[in-house]
């Protein structure tokens, strides 16, 4: 086999993989009409609640509330359970940051659980020894478009009278047995940030069942008047109750989406189901030939999870088969073969420096015992997803799945290149 690129041989794959976001010019027409036609902000507009109501079909919810960020909608929901001030609330170890920042700004205390290591999702086996008296929520998260065992979560919330907010940023189009993610739990949540598979470089989605959330929903993140929302159709009427004096009964915000961005997520979801339909089978054909491959082992696709969004495709490295070559080093040699493996997380949330900053930042924002933290982030409570941060974890994200065939083939062959080579890189790392 040829010379490793990072060596000075060719590169496997000399074009880069589609780009992100996919942008075409009536995309740009339909957003500059907006710009034109001046009502760019929701009030006095109607672009924003067709959206809503699009993408929750699409879904699969009954309602849905269009906000500025994925990470609002998440403190949305929790507000709008009006969960106990302090209460705790169960966090996957592995995930982005928004998820447990979102607890602690809505005045709760995140609880880590560790996750499955083949799955990478919150493992259920560990809720029930995560529960305690002050415990009021689970938050699992779709990681990378996967779903987590819901049944098993929806169980462990019924026998411990626990609420559950689904964090589906990652889950656009996914399904648990065929049902959307995001539906399952009291309420889910989405991201429609820059990188997401339905983008519009910021914004967020809070969808529900339950129309008693979904109109605190509304309350909460509406600082102005209801009326404009119940003329199209929602429920609720925002913070302000007009009349003969302005009043507010609500500790609302201001988390309303622009017009704009609605317009574009609209245009975005006309070509969103056979993107996603693409990236799964993509996907499925990349870890299927990865199977074959020693030391590079592909998340576990339990027969629940019907469709997988592959926002990221997430595999496990073992360094003894390639050699004892580092995952860096790894990483290195197969970005210079045309291939944008990255490693993902660097530590679980419980080891960031916010939760280690016991007596600073984390004492600002904890809920109860006056702001001393009363819940200990150790070294060691959650080992897979330490292990798996540190040194085994591999991400390719989304976009890369919008190739051919071709194109996981690809993929493959970069890694047996390397592989041939992996002793050449580990002297060359250590020169």
């Amino acid at each position: 086999m040829s010379r490793p690129a990072l060596l000075g041989g060719q590169p496997v794959r000399s074009t880069p993989y589609p780009a992100w976001p996919v942008v075409d010019e009536a995309d740009v027409q339909a957003v500059a009409e907006v710009v034109r036609g001046g009502r760019w902000g929701r009030l006095g507009a109607t672009q924003v609640h067709e959206f809503e109501k699009a993408f929750s079909a699409y879904q699969g919810a009954a309602h849905g509330l269009a906000v500025t960020s994925g990470a609002g909608a998440l403190e949305l929901a929790l507000l709008a359970l009006r969960l106990p001030h302090g209460a705790e609330v169960l966090v996957p170890a592995y995930t982005y940051m928004a998820t447990a920042t979102a607890v602690l700004r809505a005045r709760l205390a995140p609880v880590f659980v560790d996750i499955d290591p083949d799955t990478y999702n919150l493992d259920p086996a560990r809720i029930d020894a995560a529960v305690t008296a002050r415990t009021a929520a689970i938050l699992p998260v779709h990681f990378g478009g996967l779903a987590c065992d819901m049944a098993a979560i929806m169980d462990a919330a019924h026998r411990h009278g626990l609420r559950v907010v689904e964090d589906a940023a990652h889950a656009h189009g996914a399904r648990w047995n065929d049902r959307g993610l995001g539906t399952i739990g009291d309420i889910g949540c989405f991201s429609f940030q820059a990188s997401k598979n339905l983008s519009a470089g910021e914004g967020g989605m809070l969808l529900t069942n339950d129309a008693e959330s979904y109109t605190r929903a509304i309350e909460y993140h509406d600082l102005w008047a209801g009326g404009m929302l119940e003329r199209e159709g929602q429920l609720g009427r925002g913070s302000m109750r007009s009349g003969a004096h302005w009043d507010y009964p609500f500790a609302a915000t201001s988390m309303r989406m622009p017009t704009y961005q609605a317009v574009l997520l609209q245009r975005q979801l006309a070509r969103l189901e056979e993107q996603t339909e693409r990236r799964a089978r993509n996907g499925a054909y990349l870890d299927g030939l990865l199977e074959d491959l020693e030391g590079m082992t592909p998340r576990r696709r339990d027969p629940f999870a019907t469709r997988n969004s592959l926002h990221v495709h997430v595999c496990r490295y073992d360094a003894a088969a390639f050699q004892g070559l580092p995952r860096e080093r790894f990483i290195e040699a197969l970005n210079a073969e045309g291939v944008p493996f990255a490693a993902g997380y660097g530590l679980p949330l419980h080891r960031t420096a916010l939760f280690q900053d016991r007596g600073g930042e984390l004492a600002r924002f904890w809920p109860r015992n006056d702001g001393a933290p009363d819940v200990a982030y150790a070294q060691g409570d959650c080992p897979a997803a330490e292990r798996l941060c540190s040194e085994q974890t591999l991400w390719l994200s989304q976009n890369v799945f919008l190739d051919t065939r071709e194109g996981m083939e690809q993929i493959v062959e970069a890694i047996e290149k390397v592989r041939a080579s992996a002793g050449d890189l580990v002297r060359d790392s250590d020169l």
